[in-house]
């Protein structure tokens, strides 16, 4: 009987470069790797070479601060006049209930500049002795003034104009329209007649400056205490019904479309603002740099390597933008339309016209894959109406270093959560830091007694200290619920003690009682901070104000304190 053979491949290259560098050898060998690779697979379809689209828009024309069933109304907001990230952080700046005396001082010094430029008004000695001199802080207020602070403001004291307490009286006067009033009061009494409509003019034109320097929010306040985030919800009227718009956590500072969801419930009392656009364009091929050849015989660039992208396979979006590049970028065609900013868009039909002529009327995905398609690009969650939403959001934009700064963490030790605020405004407008504020109250105390002997009795201490600027957060019930809420720690000194530790920053509200959410103070903490913001909006027009931000923080931390300490008297000191 024959023997059989049996024949293997084989190769000495185990890593098959030689195959993937696709040598030329002959013009057959060519040909039957281009039938490899599917090259001379036809498909009788064209294409794309015309298109043509009608889209329905709508303007957001109403926002209500808050959560969506807050009790704040809404009112009008018109996207081309301000963003909606200014207008949701803005907060009071001139007019807050604190007194910022570096703003007074710079305010009111730009006064006495104009004023003198044009030869106007009171000479500066009858400035300093009317009512409007910037008063030196008193005895009370001294002790919550940090030195920096202090010094700045006794150097200041009483040789400058307080610019922001004249600004309230002409805002009063203004507002009563009787602004020549102040012409009744001292410094103004001696200004002659010929003056005053040339001295009104300045005034007016300081007091508009002094307004617009900040962008400054209008009650009520779309901040939520008790998340530490922002909600807020616009609304526009579409040619169906009115279409809400609710972005229930904004906590990062940057709005799009994917933080919207549409909401159910009562209208916010959107005007009708709708217009009807009809586009012809001409499709064009998406590309981007590096992108992968179509044909198998071209030259690609080598500046980019997609087989050196390092992704596990837990990481999707790497793995989603190799796919996408490699195999379904040359399936994409891009069609150009311009919307306008802040508008809810509907599209009502796109036909395409391919190459053979052919026109196809382009259906929406949930028409084709049904309700649960899972192309879920650029979709509102619950939306039914299959909307397109182009917020009013900010570009790039400026931002300083936190003027506040507080830390939301939890202390398994002592088991209690700690709100720890690291950097507040100070009284002079500049970020004050609290841990070495701390240090140096600390210095300035007198020298703790000396350590006694071995044979010294030993001491017990109720509780130990921790730094003023560390808050407590005590868990309290709430209904069904569990809130944490802002406590105080009493100041000890000479004789015991002189008082409870409060903050001293306006994040975790001195001025009422905060209950946080337990939820919002996680195991890996949470940071709130509060910073100045500066961008130009699509009209030119530039805006600065304060907005804040929660981002995750660094984990667990630890405070020091402990209960029914028993120690030496150096131990504890």
């Amino acid at each position: 009987m024959p023997s059989r053979i049996r024949l293997d491949l084989s190769t000495h290259n185990p890593d098959l470069q030689d195959g993937l560098q696709a040598r030329i050898h002959d013009p057959l060998w060519m040909l039957g790797r281009q039938w490899q690779f599917g090259e001379f697979n036809g498909a009788d379809a064209g294409s794309p070479a015309a298109a043509q689209v009608i889209v329905d828009t709508a303007a957001v024309t109403r926002y209500q601060p808050g959560p969506r069933s807050g009790p704040h109304p809404a009112r009008p907001y018109a996207a081309a006049a301000l963003a909606l990230e200014t207008l949701v952080e803005a907060e009071p700046v001139t007019g807050d209930s604190r007194p910022n005396w570096r703003l007074a001082a710079e305010s009111g010094r730009h006064l006495l500049r104009l004023l003198e430029t044009a030869r106007l008004g009171p000479t500066r000695a009858q400035w300093l002795a009317s009512s409007y001199v910037l008063a030196a802080p008193t005895a009370e207020q001294v002790k919550q003034i940090d030195a920096a602070s202090l010094s700045f403001i006794r150097v200041l004291a009483g040789r400058t104009v307080d610019g922001l307490r004249f600004a309230a009286r002409l805002r009063v006067l203004q507002a009563a329209n009787t602004l020549n009033d102040v012409f009744r009061e001292s410094p103004f009494d001696q200004v002659t007649e010929v003056d005053r409509p040339k001295l009104l003019a300045t005034l007016t034109a300081w007091l508009t400056w002094l307004d617009g320097l900040f962008q400054q929010g209008a009650a009520p306040s779309a901040w939520i205490p008790e998340r530490m985030e922002y909600a807020l919800s616009v609304s526009a009227k579409t040619t169906s019904s009115e279409v809400v718009l609710t972005a229930p956590e904004y906590l990062d500072g940057r709005l799009d479309w994917f933080s919207f969801t549409t909401s159910s419930g009562n209208s916010l009392g959107a005007t009708e603002s709708r217009t009807s656009l009809t586009e012809a364009f001409l499709p064009a091929p998406v590309s981007f740099r590096g992108m992968p050849s179509a044909r198998l015989w071209e030259f690609e660039d080598g500046a980019v390597n997609f087989a050196s992208v390092q992704a596990a396979p837990q990481d999707l979006a790497r793995l989603l933008l190799v796919k996408f590049a490699l195999e379904y970028s040359n399936d994409w065609f891009l069609l150009p339309l311009e919307l306008p900013v802040g508008t809810v868009s509907q599209v009502r039909a796109l036909v395409v016209t391919n190459t053979f002529g052919e026109r196809f009327l382009i259906s929406h995905t949930t028409e084709v894959d049904g309700p649960t398609s899972p192309w879920r690009m650029f979709n509102l969650t619950n939306d039914t109406l299959k909307l397109f939403f182009l917020p009013p959001v900010l570009g790039p934009l400026l931002e300083s270093q936190p003027v506040e700064d507080v830390s939301l963490l939890r202390d398994e030790m002592a088991n209690v959560a700690w709100a720890v605020e690291r950097v507040v405004e100070s009284a002079a407008g500049r970020p004050l830091d609290r841990h070495e504020a701390y240090q140096e109250t600390l210095a300035a105390q007198p020298a703790p007694p000396a350590a006694g002997s071995e044979g010294d009795p030993l001491i017990y201490r109720l509780g130990t200290t921790v730094p003023d600027y560390w808050i407590p957060l005590l868990p309290v019930k709430d209904g069904n619920a569990l809130r944490l809420k802002r406590g105080v720690l009493p100041a000890f000194g000479e004789g015991g003690i002189q008082g409870v530790h409060r903050p001293k920053g306006r994040l975790l509200e001195p001025d009422r009682e905060l209950l946080l959410f337990e939820e919002e103070v996680p195991r890996e903490g949470a940071r709130v901070t509060r910073t100045y913001q500066y961008a130009r909006w699509i009209d030119g027009s530039t805006h600065l104000w304060i907005g804040r931000r929660k981002r995750p923080d660094r984990g667990e931390g630890s405070s020091g304190l402990q209960f029914d300490v028993v120690g030496k008297r150096d131990k504890l000191a």
